[in-house]
């Protein structure tokens, strides 16, 4: 994905255009083009979190969880979050805590950046795996990374800037 000015496009983030927000939130997933993907890969799973915000609240944010893309997929298309189908399954948010007030109807697939304080560094993690992973949409983080255990055929990482 481009990074204009080393930031990501505001239309993905906390600056996005009102009917690309909900409850806050930004809803519209980034493209992502994937390359090299090693030939035992079967599917493809991502996650998207915010370490910076550690100091704003307290832990790592999540904000896009999925699996089960089928690693034929070179790209991942914008709005992505919003269109997938079966077999592809999407995680829950950090919008689904029960220890957060407000609405959970954003809580399952990409909830964008909106750094409150500074420009964070978000991070995208992809995986390259050997099989499918026996998850249904709105599965919590941590039964990705258990599932995805001994599965695991190559990773790759992107740092992405998104400003507050």
């Amino acid at each position: 994905m481009d990074l204009p000015n080393n930031l990501l496009p505001d239309k993905y983030g906390k600056h996005a255009s009102s009917q690309n927000i909900k409850n806050g939130k930004p809803i519209i997933s980034f493209p992502i083009k994937l390359s090299n993907i090693p030939a035992p890969a079967k599917t493809i799973a991502l996650t998207f979190t915010d370490p910076d915000s550690i100091p704003v609240c307290g832990f790592e944010w999540i904000h896009w969880v999925a699996a089960n893309i089928p690693s034929s997929q070179s790209e991942i298309s914008e709005n992505f979050s919003q269109t997938a189908t079966l077999p592809i399954v999407q995680g829950k948010n950090s919008s689904a805590s029960p220890l957060l007030d407000g609405p959970k109807d954003v809580a399952i697939g990409y909830n964008g950046p909106n750094p409150p304080d500074q420009t964070h560094d978000y991070v995208l993690k992809v995986f390259a795996l050997d099989d499918n992973l026996d998850l249904e949409n709105g599965f919590w983080m941590n039964e990705l990374l258990h599932k995805m255990d001994g599965h695991i055929v190559a990773t790759a990482q992107k740092t992405i800037p998104s400003r507050a």
